[in-house]
């Protein structure tokens, strides 16, 4: 049973940085697209960016506009996603996949690879 933990939210302030960190336990991520996803209140869950096996391909929401870097260590079995220049449109619980969501960039894409979901972790933008 794989479980994912996302790490490293909090508050921070318009124009700070946060690098979130996501972990495996109870499995390995092996070969799938790894990528967060974000959730704001009243909101869907949107595409935030993902990232293949190898890190050849690597996929960003617009919304990002470059400030977002997704990476991985497959030893490690983390992803992390740094993000720099937060606005306080960025506020929003922000989730770890592997998978299926990751992989065809969309939450509920209900595809052949597993679908590994963390519980989610807070991020906030405010003064």
């Amino acid at each position: 049973q794989v479980q994912l933990e996302e790490s490293g939210g909090g508050l921070v302030q318009p124009g700070g940085s946060l690098r979130l960190s996501c972990a495996a336990s109870g499995g390995t991520f092996g070969t799938y697209y790894r990528g967060w996803f974000r959730q704001a209140p009243g909101k869907e869950r949107e595409f935030v960016g993902s990232i293949s096996w190898s890190g050849a391909s690597v996929y960003y929401a617009d919304f990002t506009k470059g400030r977002f870097t997704i990476s991985r260590d497959n030893a490690e079995m983390t992803v992390d996603l740094q993000m720099n220049n937060l606005e306080p449109e960025d506020t929003a619980v922000y989730y770890c996949n592997v998978g299926a969501g990751a992989t065809y960039r969309i939450p509920t894409y209900k595809g052949p690879e597993p679908d590994y979901w963390g519980q989610g972790i807070q991020v906030t933008v405010s003064s």
